[in-house]
């Protein structure tokens, strides 16, 4: 096409919706060839799965006799929604922990981020290479490991406390996987251990913000608390808020540590009953998977409901440079 031909198109406008030229047309062709991968494994390996599950959860149906599935209609949802307890009590114990465990683990690793990005630290490196590893470590692993850290009578949390004065080993020691009111405590403990990904994002943001915004608030004589409550915390929110959607998430379905632990029979006292641990015994215990895939579905829900709720808010607080 000359440089004529140019100018003509353009004063001729746009052209007419549905109508493509050849070479659009192969273009496009081209480019759901490129993307055919990712559409054929969405559809087999999510969109069908989530199809199926919703059928399953209109249904009667038990893996050990698949031959007599029967359709039920919204029975296992009333069910669910009015006559199960359990499934209240799972998502409270789910919620609460997620209310304790994401800000506590948000703030360790922001903080620890801030830490790390100081030019004055000394083995930069070798301290972010120390708080990545522990998430390299299979989750069942880190699990054992952390059951004999906190052993009332060999373990070495009660051992170290013992050092301030406090007696912690013994009958009458801390008991951090017996005890219902620690129980939510003990597994934020844990699960602090392996935040790496998010010290590495933060890090990420703080590296990213430009150097001439510290430096010009200097030259107006701010500190350093100053500059980091005025500058890099509103300037790195987009990444707070992107670990606050994946963490809210990922608690939600909080399952291996608590099943590792303490099993599935919500030991102490229906402190570990989250909503995973119920639907792991629903689905595959009791291999009841229509009930199994209503509790999936209200999950689901749950978490989109969260989702909505905190995009919503992020307009009062998340600061985008690229933004008016």
């Amino acid at each position: 096409m000359t440089f004529t031909d140019a100018i003509k198109e353009s004063r001729a406008g746009p052209r007419t919706r549905g109508k493509m030229s050849d070479e659009e047309k192969r273009e496009a062709k081209i480019g759901y060839a490129f993307i055919s991968p990712w559409l054929i494994g969405f559809l087999i390996f999510y969109a069908l799965p989530m199809v199926a599950s919703f059928v399953f959860s209109l249904m009667e149906f038990n893996l050990a006799t698949p031959e007599d599935a029967k359709f039920v209609g919204l029975s296992n949802w009333a069910r669910m929604l009015f006559d199960d307890p359990n499934v209240w009590q799972g998502l409270w114990v789910t919620t609460r922990f997620a209310l304790i465990s994401l800000p506590i683990g948000l703030a360790s690793a922001f903080l620890i981020a801030v830490l790390l990005n100081s030019t004055n630290l000394w083995g930069r490196n070798i301290f972010r290479t120390l708080f990545f590893a522990p998430s390299l470590v299979p989750f069942v692993a880190g699990a054992l490991i952390w059951s004999q850290v906190l052993n009332s009578q060999t373990g070495w949390v009660n051992r170290l406390i013992e050092l301030f004065g406090i007696p912690a080993v013994g009958i009458d020691g801390i008991r951090w996987l017996d005890t219902p009111v620690l129980i939510p405590f003990t597994f934020t403990f844990i699960g602090i251990w392996s935040i790496g990904n998010a010290i590495l994002i933060n890090l990420a943001g703080l590296q990213g913000i430009p150097t001439a915004l510290h430096e010009a608030a200097q030259i107006d004589g701010a500190g350093y608390w100053r500059r980091l409550r005025t500058i890099s915390i509103p300037m790195v929110t987009p990444v707070i808020f992107y670990n606050l959607v994946l963490g809210a998430v990922g608690l939600l379905q909080y399952f291996l540590q608590p099943y590792v632990l303490n099993g599935t029979t919500g030991y102490p006292e229906g402190a570990t009953n989250f909503f995973m641990i119920y639907f792991y015994k629903q689905a595959f215990a009791f291999a009841n998977m229509g009930y199994g895939a209503a509790l999936a579905w209200l999950l689901f829900f749950y978490g989109l409901a969260i989702t909505i709720i905190l995009f919503s808010t992020q307009k009062y607080w998340v600061y985008y440079a690229a933004g008016d």
